[in-house]
């Protein structure tokens, strides 16, 4: 089963649930109003107040390097997704995340456990930041809670909104700071584990041994011919051996040609669709990864499924990395209602009269709307057409 349904089961049992028992769940924190269910509860506060109290000066220094740290990455995304325009069509450069859907004309397919852990990372440690440095920055923390409109989730902090109002330009713009600096501190923690497992741990317990099919997407020229766990060995003639040659057999393909694909199981031929980010290479609809076998002696004292553990705990932090990157510098496009539009706002409240200020966050703000529904609309149509 396609795993929409599953999301569309589930969400359609929250609320039913949601709505039978409205009035009951009052008494635990949970309010239902169509199209949100928000659970409040105080009980976090403490934890926030500890963790703000530990070491404030931290707190503050940190999140001024992560003011800095915030424009550059603003910049950055901001030039990137400008320079995007001109392939918007072809390759668009936004991409919805589902954890286990293929979205189509998306590149990017999330494993669902996986993509489950590692958009709970983003939210946790995005809304604790943002908790953290709201305390300690004084400013009063009404409720803490989950919240799901209509089928997104999601999580907050609620500040005392008045008291956010006359603070500080600087420690307001620490607040809004937090919550990605948090998501890109975890992604660079992220990925000098991966580094660490895939430079050291990986090559000590496995050796490589050509390339093996991870997944064949659906409704592309591969679905129903080849499988997952077959080992290519070569394509078109062109041996495989390793990810190097792989990449070169696959850049050799045209879109309409034959493809003669030889493994583990068998041979098979079927003919090249074009590929969705580039439409004069020929695609198969598969995602390939290295083949590793477990080294002899490994084996002999650690068996032959323990070893596998470390492949998990990569694939993990890839994505821990991954997500809480990609969130982390997406919140931060000068657009409001993000973090980033907020952020520039009382930067440009520094330099220019409050009249010019407003004009100048809504058009920021509407442009990057429109970019981005542009970029959707463009993938999901190629995908589907």
């Amino acid at each position: 089963m396609n795993a929409l349904y599953y999301y569309a089961i589930g969400f359609a049992v929250i609320w039913i649930v949601a709505l039978v028992f409205k009035d009951k769940l009052v008494k635990y924190g949970v309010d239902v109003s169509f199209p949100t269910i928000m659970w409040k509860t105080k009980r976090l506060r403490g934890l926030l107040e500890r963790i703000a109290n530990a070491s404030p000066w931290f707190w503050k220094w940190f999140m001024n390097i992560g003011i800095v740290i915030s424009f550059i990455a603003m910049i950055t995304i901001v030039y990137m997704l400008l320079s995007s325009l001109s392939t918007i069509i072809d390759a668009p450069s936004v991409s919805l995340i589902i954890p286990g859907v293929e979205i189509p004309g998306s590149p990017i397919f999330i494993p669902f456990a996986y993509g489950i852990i590692g958009l709970a990372t983003v939210i946790i440690v995005h809304e604790f930041a943002h908790g953290i440095l709201t305390i300690g920055e004084k400013v009063s923390i009404n409720s803490i809670g989950l919240i799901l409109f209509a089928i997104l989730p999601g999580a907050f902090v609620e500040p005392d909104e008045e008291e956010i109002k006359d603070i500080k330009k600087v420690s307001r713009m620490r607040i809004y700071t937090a919550g990605s600096m948090a998501n890109m501190t975890l992604a660079v923690v992220a990925l000098l584990i991966t580094i660490l497992i895939s430079s050291f741990a990986v090559p000590a317990t496995f050796q490589e041994n050509g390339i093996e099919i991870d997944r064949v997407m659906q409704d592309t020229p591969a679905d129903n011919i080849l499988k997952s766990g077959m080992i290519i060995t070569s394509i078109n003639g062109h041996n495989v051996s390793d990810a190097n040659s792989y990449s070169e057999a696959v850049l050799t393909l045209k879109p309409g040609e034959m493809i003669n694909v030889t493994t583990n199981q068998g041979k098979y031929n079927f003919t090249a669709g074009s590929n969705p980010n580039n439409k004069s290479l020929g695609y198969m609809g598969i995602m390939a990864i290295k083949n590793f076998e477990i080294k002899p002696d490994v084996s002999n004292v650690f068996g032959n499924q323990l070893p596998w553990a470390w492949f998990y705990l990569l694939e993990m932090f890839n994505w821990i990395f991954f997500l809480n990157l990609a969130v982390g510098l997406f919140n931060l496009l000068p657009m409001k209602p993000l973090d980033g539009g907020h952020l520039l706002e009382d930067f440009l409240r520094y330099i220019l009269p409050e009249t010019i200020v407003k004009p100048v966050i809504t058009i920021s703000s509407w442009f990057f709307i429109f970019i981005i529904a542009i970029s959707l609309i463009a993938g999901l149509g190629s995908g589907l057409f």
